[in-house]
């Protein structure tokens, strides 16, 4: 990747899409009215509260909550990154993706280059080869049959077969990709004689596939004795081991909206859970869990659990995921541990006992709090229920887990696990109450104003300073209740009334909550006339303002007559000059009290008390 994707490209395309075009192709929708309807693809509904509007190119959930762009929808329904979202709409309309050249996107910062489309093709003929050659080995075919691999199986995972000789790759695509495009593809080795070989021989082929179904590289397991049993293929610009994880196209093409992705270790282990139902499993490839294996995990689901032998070797595997977890963790992030039967893999397990059975497992899987007391004691030498008796003991244990507490941010959880951590070792961490006390200053569980919404919105000051913010259930109230909100709310529903405020270089010195916001959205569509509600949201992804936008631009009103708005509007804009020389005499008649006035602010007084209840009064 060169640079980022220009803004300009990004409006261009947002005004060219037709997202009722985007979301029909996935969920049909029906007329209804200016809008259209469907049941939510995103929670279970019996009656459609899932609008898409044409006019704001937007859609929002009155059951669920979700709501956005094209881009939005691809990205939550199709589980697709931001710029994959890009791309795909851009492929509909036939649109090449432009990047700035100067230096500052995102991939040029990770000092990464834009990998040759051209290994795409490369790999995915080999696949096509190698799915080929099974079908042609009575042997290959045999070995799949007695692991129990359907050919419905080996179908979804694209399961192929290298078979034996030195050349074959360089005999079939040599003169198509060339030498050097297949050894950059990891399809090829080269010995210390400089001989240049097939990488991958006599063995079961397991396609490793991007997010976007594309193949990035190989796994092959040999079908008899020797080894190494399970060969990938080495990092090349498509493939980085410690990102990806096999089996994550299926699983997200198998279920629109994962709630769990379960961590195990093997393809196979992968491949026999799907047949069995359980489609949401996913490994990794060869190396331990990485902190970039979290961060995707939790970017598509909320609870991952991790499966794991239940030997030495296992436990070590998810005590390195555990710390790799840490800083990932939210209030609403769960993870959890399964530990299998000694011998048993989820292959075996799921073959001896069913579906059922293996579900049940995951249900009584260890949370991850658990886990981590169980794991720090034995990483520490100590049985996982033994009990701290000496000192020493006790500091060592309190010690080890204020360091990798650090990690966490600071949430429910962690908390949680301070707490537990005094009392099993018998000490009082720094910054921390005995257990039953409380730190002096420490403000109670349930008041903090957190992200979460701990204390009420309609309580304290709160309310001022998130103009975005109404909830659903009062949203005609709450709109109506500050200027500014609803100003905000009728430019997002109608941007052409930005029209109407005359001299908006003059409101920069209003000092109101919300006036900077609505002075952007102004500057925003005078720059950019025809832009709709969807192009101004875009404008604020990833900004403080993106939350509050959205659900403020889910508003409706109760008729869409344009003169009403106007008038809606321009009395907004009179009631946000009212409350802002009511603050300007406040601050007059205060000073007049305490110090006195200037001639000048004298003059100031007499004209802002005019222009509020008119001359003579």
């Amino acid at each position: 990747m060169t640079g980022r994707i220009p803004r300009e490209f990004i409006d261009q395309l947002l005004a060219r899409i037709d997202i009722v075009d985007i979301i029909n192709a996935r969920v049909p929708l029906k007329k209804a009215g200016r809008e259209y309807m469907a049941c939510c693809p995103f929670h279970n509904e019996k009656t459609p509260s899932f609008t898409v509007s044409p006019g704001k190119q937007f859609y929002h959930c009155f059951g669920c909550g979700v709501h956005g762009s094209a881009i939005n929808f691809l990205m939550e329904y199709e589980h697709l990154e931001y710029v994959e979202a890009i791309e795909s709409i851009a492929a509909t309309l036939g649109m090449a993706v432009p990047r700035e050249q100067d230096g500052r996107g995102r991939g040029e910062r990770s000092g990464r280059q834009k990998p040759d489309a051209g290994l795409y093709d490369l790999l995915q003929a080999v696949a096509d080869f190698y799915r080929a050659e099974l079908e042609k080995s009575p042997q290959a075919s045999a070995y799949a049959a007695q692991r129990g691999l359907d050919r419905d199986m080996l179908a979804r995972f694209g399961i192929g077969f290298a078979p034996d000789g030195w050349d074959n790759l360089l005999n079939r695509f040599g003169r198509r990709f060339g030498q050097e495009q297949l050894q950059a593809a990891g399809m090829l080795a080269s010995n210390e004689a400089g001989r240049v070989y097939d990488r991958f021989r006599g063995r079961l082929m397991f396609p490793i596939r991007d997010r976007r179904g594309r193949a990035i590289g190989f796994g092959g397991r040999i079908m008899g004795e020797g080894g190494p049993k399970y060969l990938n293929s080495p990092e090349t610009e498509l493939f980085h081991k410690g990102s990806e994880l096999y089996g994550l196209y299926e699983a997200r093409q198998a279920t629109r909206q994962l709630e769990r992705l379960l961590v195990v270790e093997g393809y196979m282990d992968v491949i026999a859970l799907a047949q069995f139902g359980v489609t949401y499993a996913v490994a990794t490839l060869g190396t331990a869990t990485t902190d970039q294996h979290v961060k995707l995990l939790f970017r598509l689901v909320p609870e991952v659990v991790f499966c794991f032998d239940g030997d030495r070797a296992g436990r070590e595997a998810a005590w390195r995921a555990l710390e790799n977890a840490l800083p990932e963790l939210r209030d609403d992030r769960e993870i959890r541990f399964l530990f299998l039967p000694d011998g048993e893999d989820p292959d075996s397990l799921i073959r001896a006992r069913g579906r059922e059975a293996f579900e049940q497992a995951l249900g009584r899987s260890m949370p991850l709090s658990r886990f981590f007391i169980q794991g720090l004691k034995e990483s520490l030498g100590f049985e996982a229920d033994s009990t701290l008796h000496e000192l020493e003991d006790s500091n060592r244990f309190s010690a080890e887990a204020t360091r990798l507490l650090k990690a966490m941010p600071d949430i429910l959880l962690k908390r949680q696990l301070l707490d537990e951590v005094q009392r099993l070792g018998k000490v009082v961490l720094p910054g921390r109450a005995p257990i039953g006390g409380a730190v002096s200053g420490q403000v109670p569980f349930g008041t903090r104003n957190h992200a979460n919404g701990w204390r009420s919105w309609r309580s304290g000051p709160a309310r001022e300073e998130n103009p975005g913010y109404i909830p659903n259930e009062a949203r005609e109230f709450e709109i109506r209740k500050t200027p500014v909100r609803y100003a905000i709310t009728l430019l997002l529903y109608d941007p052409g009334l930005a029209a109407l405020v005359e001299n908006p270089e003059k409101m920069l010195v209003w000092d109101l909550p919300g006036i900077d916001l609505l002075l952007q959205l102004v500057e925003i569509i005078e720059d950019n006339p025809h832009i709709h509600s969807a192009g101004l949201l875009e404008r604020f992804r990833g900004t403080g303002h993106e939350k509050a936008l959205g659900n403020l631009v889910a508003w409706q009103p109760a008729q869409a007559d344009a003169a009403l708005l106007q008038r809606e509007f321009q009395d907004c804009l009179r009631q946000i000059k009212r409350k802002v020389h009511e603050k300007a005499l406040d601050l007059l008649f205060y000073k007049e009290q305490t110090e006195g006035l200037t001639p000048q602010e004298r003059h100031d007084l007499l004209s802002l008390l005019q222009e509020i209840h008119g001359p003579g009064e």
